[in-house]
């Protein structure tokens, strides 16, 4: 499933570098109340489509312990501050029974040593992901936030060893499909709105890097599906693993079962909107 907690704002991303280049009390501060959230609320408290949570695909007491012994790695201080009084209440008086006096405060640690806090995240994953891995008999396992692509080389630090696998699929079939997700807008407009910046950045990143010898592989999921058996093979042996039958699989039916969804002249203004974007990402 996707965790989101690696790349999205206020996951690991944000902290390291809250925590060295972009430094202060207060930004080191922000992003680690960010990431507890995260942690604590977001994550086990999302389901994906088989209803289970990250902690609980994981194992819930390897999640809480990895999580609770994150912390005093992080954290460099903590101390209580006198809280203002809310309603009816003065400096001397708390407004009701139930009014806080004081509010914990947390310093956090700077680490002047990036890879000594990237480290530290790392132990947490490896905790996490690679203790399920292990307990299932796996030798790796693979977390697929769609955004992690525009994060390879934040990805790379934390975790040099990973392969990065990137399926694409054409502009036009991706804006189709994102038309029926409830967190996106719901028109074309609205949708050529959403995808072409991150197209744009995507493109313009990748043109500006080389990639060859780069643990990174791109390949399409029109392809995959034309032929799952030969396709996974060939993909498993690039990435190092034994090749499995694998339960869920890649389908042309299901690839294609948009392709009806816009008329020609709807379909002939996505793409003209798109522009260049459809032959960069090597469709016709």
């Amino acid at each position: 499933m996707e965790t989101r907690f690696l790349v999205d704002p206020g996951g690991l991303r944000d902290l390291a570098d809250a925590l060295t280049d972009r430094y202060d009390p207060t930004v080191g501060e922000d992003a680690l109340h960010r990431l507890s959230d995260f942690l604590t609320v977001r994550v086990p408290g999302r389901r994906d489509d088989r209803g289970r949570t990250v902690p609980e695909l994981v194992g819930e007491r390897r999640y809480r312990d990895a999580v609770q012994q994150l912390w005093p790695q992080l954290i460099a201080y903590t101390f209580d501050e006198p809280a203002p009084p809310e309603g009816f209440g003065d400096a001397d008086r708390p407004a009701g029974p139930f009014e806080p006096l004081s509010r914990r405060r947390v310093l956090p640690r700077y680490f002047r040593d990036r890879g000594e806090l990237l480290g530290i995240l790392r132990g947490l994953i490896d905790t996490i992901f690679g203790g399920a891995a292990a307990d299932a008999g796996k030798p790796t396992w693979c977390e697929k936030t769609p955004f992690n692509l525009l994060y390879m080389e934040f990805l790379w630090e934390l975790v040099p060893e990973a392969t990065i696998v990137h399926i694409k699929r054409h502009p036009v079939s991706v804006l189709a499909s994102h038309l029926a997700q409830p967190w996106a807008p719901s028109t074309v407009d609205g949708m050529l709105a959403y995808l072409k910046p991150v197209y744009h950045r995507w493109l313009t990143w990748k043109n500006s890097v080389d990639l060859t010898g780069r643990r990174y592989i791109e390949v399409k999921a029109e392809d995959l599906a034309a032929d799952w058996p030969g396709q996974r093979r060939a993909l498993f042996e690039r990435l190092g693993v034994d090749d499995f039958a694998t339960r869920s699989t890649f389908q042309s039916h299901r690839l294609t079962s948009r392709d009806d969804q816009f008329d020609d002249e709807t379909r002939r203004f996505v793409e003209e909107a798109l522009g260049d974007v459809v032959p960069a990402m090597g469709y016709e």
